[in-house]
């Protein structure tokens, strides 16, 4: 395959690293005991364009549409292990929504505040009793003359407590069927509409995750994202890019770990050597490199798919589960050959093994990708 990035996108890279680095890092670990990053620094990052890639210029973007430097911003959160920040949710998740089913009204209301970091975008997916099983949601609109009235809940809403735009998956009917569904707008202010608690998470401490309810929120009809019913099928359309944005952050997170803990190996002695020096360090340090460079060869192709519109749901659904699963493995391993020092939340191998945990679990479980591509087999 030709050379990925462009020099442009590696300019791009060095400046999202920067950026990173100067404006993000000395505040990471307060946000972390807090449980939430400060609003200030989606305005810087909307200065730098990084929530803005793909929204067209006309509304304040830089109109690239292109999925590389999206990637670039997932893998350089990664690779610093800030995962918690909820730029990747934005720009990987909401924005293409918008950007493919809004209304010029809708585009004009919306894009120009999230490119500006004004507002943060959020998807309301997941049912507290529905999880993967996206059909069996329980969050109800019913169809008044004007609006609709939309009542249930939502959970595990990423960017849910500072979200001021939420794309929202409703069921629109009571027949069991595939038009059933619906995609609504709800912007923070509705009223009926609250906010639950920041929850308490294993990992991602400083990315806030929230419970929404609906208690007879009045939705204009405005507020329908694309067509009536047609909420699943934009659903299956999106998905692929989300779950590929979960594997390009996670063998960059595997990758940034293993090279610290090659490094870690070369310098920690014991028995009169470095612990890199003993087979069974050598033998895991090199079966983690070779898996780590297949999965790079795999996601990199996924990426250049994705770009030529080619990239399929089974493949999507393949590196979502499998680099995820090798994520954790990495991970778990390079805390072993840490020893001790692996289990202090100081070490980076200790936060990010905490914080790839979810990888598996979100954008759809591994169990249910598997699922997917059993499917596609003819199963």
């Amino acid at each position: 395959m030709q050379e990925l990035y462009t020099e442009e996108h590696k300019m791009f890279r060095e400046s999202v690293r920067t950026f990173l680095k100067q404006e993000a890092a000395p505040h990471y670990e307060i946000w972390e005991q807090k449980g939430i990053v400060d609003r200030e620094i989606w305005h810087k990052a909307a200065e730098l364009g990084i929530l803005a890639t793909d929204i067209p210029e006309e509304y304040g973007g830089l109109g690239l549409n292109d999925f590389r430097y999206s990637a670039i911003i997932t893998e350089e959160l990664a690779a610093a292990n800030m995962p918690s920040l909820g730029f990747s949710t934005q720009n990987d998740i909401v924005v293409p929504y918008l950007n493919t089913y809004c209304t010029e009204e809708q585009k004009q209301k919306y894009l120009p505040k999230m490119a500006a970091g004004e507002w943060i975008g959020a998807l309301g997916m997941t049912d507290p009793a529905a999880g993967s099983d996206l059909k069996s949601i329980q969050t109800f609109a019913e169809k008044k003359d004007d609006h609709y009235l939309l009542n249930g809940s939502k959970t595990f809403i990423s960017n849910g407590i500072h979200a001021d735009v939420i794309v929202t998956f409703v069921k629109t009917s009571r027949a069991e069927s595939s038009k059933s569904y619906t995609l609504f707008v709800i912007e923070k202010g509705m009223e009926g509409f609250t906010t639950g608690k920041n929850l308490d998470k294993i990992g991602l401490h400083a990315q806030d995750t929230a419970e929404l309810f609906f208690d007879n929120v009045k939705i204009p009809f405005e507020n329908v994202l694309g067509e009536e019913n047609r909420g699943f099928y934009y659903l299956m359309h999106n998905l692929p890019q989300e779950r590929l944005g979960i594997a390009v952050g996670a063998i960059a997170s595997a990758e940034a770990i293993l090279e610290e803990t090659i490094q870690y190996c070369k310098d920690r002695k014991a028995f009169g050597q470095s612990i890199g020096r003993f087979q069974n360090s050598r033998f895991k340090l090199a079966e983690m490199k070779t898996e780590c460079t297949i999965a790079r060869n795999f996601v990199d192709t996924c990426i250049y798919e994705l770009t030529q519109k080619k990239l399929t749901a089974e493949k999507a659904a393949m590196a979502k589960y499998w680099v995820t699963d090798l994520q954790n493995k990495v991970l778990d391993q390079c805390l072993q050959l840490h020893g001790g020092y692996g289990f202090i939340n100081e070490y980076n191998v200790a936060k990010a093994w905490r914080d790839a945990r979810v990888t598996r679990i979100y954008g759809g479980s591994n169990e249910i990708m598997k699922e997917i591509i059993g499917r596609s087999m003819g199963f």
